[in-house]
């Protein structure tokens, strides 16, 4: 999270150090494509390409800058190639993205993105070509445009349900800002498709794997990671069970595994590419998790060096920290946490965040604000109405003075007169770092490792960079379980400092 007054969340979610020279794979044989190609891109396909694509960038941190963005932009322009979009692979702007979040996709005119942590949890080329294929596939059958009309006729609400304050609509000033936001390209870009398009998507994807000389069971491999790196987060963060971004909208995991190996085995050509060693050495030393700058979450706290503070989140409570705010939800409560510069009036920057909310002078003054402190730290605080078309809701904001010229705040939305719920101790938590705050928070860095003689499953993950489950993080990054036998001299990936 960085540092500006954000109030309303930007996108929903749907769903590495060799040198750069060193990580290139030699191209797998091609064979003939097994499907009808897609109509080529439009003038028009372009242009909207190019309008979403620093909305994107914005969103999910940036493009990534280390040597792992050309290996995955020359994966992802082999694939892309294979839809029949574009024959030139120039055409296919393909991005890793600065982001913790475990998602990719693609928008019309040829931008294609994937995460580093979702390429983290890639064990192989072909797993990488796999994902990015699907996506290209989601572009090739047009579906976003299906996707944009049924965005529409579903109003503000359904568009943007996943919106931090996606509950704030209709005729009040708060819904205004949310009404002028729906059609941005980051919105759009990353709204669900059906669950017949990600099934289609699957198919395609498959086939492109096939022509581009991949070995087609990627996909049902990359799938199983991500069901059980759903089912790791949701241990993670005490909650229920939740599918990642990348899978938000797909069918049933288990269903669609069986089918990708199903289509895989039908369409499987002699041989087909995995690319693992080539792969691996491409995304050693990779930046892992959240970066320190955007602050970090460590169990149920997050904390921040440059703000130095820290919050905790009640259990029962989501958290994602994302470029520009920090989402919390859940239980009856949707949450952010973001923050800005001021000038040393507490009051005066509630005020601004106000405004901004309301995208206009609200009948608010600064009388109307409650000042107090919580843990030391000088606070200001007011409740807005708002409605959600059919309901009232109330707006909490709650801003702090955390330095001499940076103020942050939380945003709460919840039911009108049901009072903060689980957001109160959210509120009351924020402090300031403590010097075992400070030792929290490190990087963490993707990093492949030969196994020795003498190997295990256990004694490699006693070597992962967590306080709690070692064993149960190493066997989900290596797509391994428990009773694996660890062969000399292969490789496997660590998480470390």
């Amino acid at each position: 999270m960085r540092f500006k007054i954000l109030v309303a969340l930007a996108a929903p979610l749907v769903i590495i150090g060799a040198q750069a020279a060193s990580a290139q794979s030699s191209p797998p044989a091609r064979t003939a494509p097994i499907f009808v190609r897609a109509a080529p891109i439009s003038v028009q396909e372009r242009q909207q390409g190019e309008q979403a694509n620093a909305g994107i960038l914005q969103e999910y941190g940036g493009p990534y800058a280390g040597p792992q963005a050309a290996y995955a932009r020359q994966v992802g322009q082999r694939i892309a190639v294979e839809s029949g979009l574009s024959t030139d692979a120039g055409a296919f702007n393909v991005t890793l993205l600065d982001s913790s979040i475990d998602n990719a996709f693609a928008i019309p005119g040829g931008f294609v993105y994937v995460t580093r942590d979702l390429m983290a949890l890639m064990n192989d080329e072909a797993e990488l070509a796999a994902v990015l294929g699907h996506e290209v596939a989601h572009v090739a059958a047009r579906h976003s445009a299906r996707r944009q009309s049924t965005a529409t006729r579903n109003s503000v609400l359904g568009a943007l349900g996943q919106l931090l304050v996606g509950a704030v609509t209709g005729n009040s000033a708060i819904g205004g800002l949310l009404s002028r936001g729906i059609g941005t390209g980051a919105q759009l870009a990353t709204l669900g498709f059906s669950r017949s398009q990600e099934t289609e998507a699957d198919s395609l994807g498959i086939r492109y794997l096939t022509s581009a000389g991949y070995d087609p069971g990627a996909l049902a491999m990359m799938l199983q990671s991500l069901s059980a790196q759903t089912s790791l987060e949701a241990r993670i963060a005490g909650t229920g069970q939740a599918p990642p971004a990348w899978a938000s909208t797909h069918p049933d995991p288990a269903a669609r595994v069986r089918r990708a190996q199903t289509e895989a085995a039908a369409v499987r050509a002699t041989g087909g590419s995995r690319n693992r060693d080539a792969f691996l050495a491409a995304i050693d030393g990779m930046v892992y998790g959240e970066n320190p700058r955007e602050g970090v979450i460590e169990g149920r706290r997050f904390l921040h060096p440059d703000l130095g503070i820290a919050f905790d989140v009640p259990t029962g409570l989501s958290i994602q920290n994302g470029r520009d705010a920090v989402r919390i939800g859940g239980g009856g409560v949707q949450a952010q946490f973001s923050a800005g510069s001021y000038s040393g009036d507490i009051s005066s920057y509630l005020g601004q965040v106000v405004n901004k909310v309301s995208g206009r002078g609200l009948n608010t003054t600064l009388d109307d604000f409650r000042r107090s402190t919580i843990n030391g730290i000088p606070i200001a605080a007011t409740q807005l109405r708002a409605s959600n078309g059919t309901s009232p809701v109330d707006v909490t904001i709650f801003a702090y003075a955390v330095t001499a010229t940076q103020a942050a705040h939380f945003l709460v939305v919840t039911a009108a007169g049901q009072g903060l719920g689980q957001a109160d101790p959210l509120l009351s938590s924020l402090r300031r770092l403590t010097p075992a705050d400070r030792t929290a928070i490190k990087t963490h860095f993707v990093r492949v490792v030969t196994i020795k003689a003498g190997d295990t499953v256990r004694s490699l993950s006693a070597r992962m960079a967590y306080p709690d489950l070692q064993l149960e993080r190493f066997l989900v990054l290596n797509a391994l379980n428990a009773n694996t036998a660890l062969r000399p001299g292969s490789k496997v990936k660590l998480i470390t400092y």
